[in-house]
């Protein structure tokens, strides 16, 4: 399965505690931190719902 990569690129700092808690359920803490998931639906639906504060990446 292909691999893709996400790093955070904006604050967290105002947003819903919605979008806080999917990127840190991606496992995304600072910015500019990257890491490396496989490209499931799940993970593609995380990434739709925070995808202005990330930067994506087919790694």
């Amino acid at each position: 399965m292909a691999k893709i990569s996400v790093t955070l690129k904006k604050s967290l700092i105002g947003r819903k505690k919605a979008h806080i808690a999917t990127v840190n359920a991606l496992g995304l803490k600072k910015i500019g931190h990257s890491i490396e998931h496989e490209d499931t639906p799940q993970i593609r639906g995380m990434i739709k719902k925070v995808e202005y504060l990330l930067d994506v990446k087919e790694a």
